[in-house]
């Protein structure tokens, strides 16, 4: 009995953890995408690096589909970034915003793991 308590605190720890980052690395990607729209490089940069290292760590969290989904949008964030410092803003912006949809996503998976697992 004490294993399935254990077992099932870590995952709710872990969904939890998930659910934190991916927030942040949402709306650090909406932001990355909005400014890069505008053009703001330099803002839009900082933005999606900070989006990268929350989805990085909430990937590292998630298990199963949201994990697939924070994965891709890891890649996106990175190629964004990659992008970005090349001054290549419009391909940034296009890839922060293919994360945002990647985060969405993950986002409702991981929220109905919370939601089913909080007593």
């Amino acid at each position: 009995m004490k294993k399935i308590v254990l077992i099932g605190a870590v995952l709710l720890s872990s969904a939890v953890v998930a659910e934190e980052h991916t927030t942040a690395a949402l709306e650090h990607a909406n932001a990355a995408a909005v400014h890069g729209i505008a053009g703001h490089t330099p803002v839009m940069l900082e933005h999606a690096k900070a989006a990268l290292e929350h989805a990085s760590t909430a990937a590292e969290a998630a298990k199963s589909a949201p994990k697939n989904h924070l994965d891709a949008a890891v890649k996106e964030l990175q190629t964004a970034n990659d992008l970005g410092n090349l001054g290549h803003v419009g391909s940034a912006t296009t890839h922060a915003d293919a994360a945002v949809k990647h985060i969405k996503i993950g986002t409702k998976y991981i929220e109905s793991v919370v939601t089913t697992q909080k007593p």
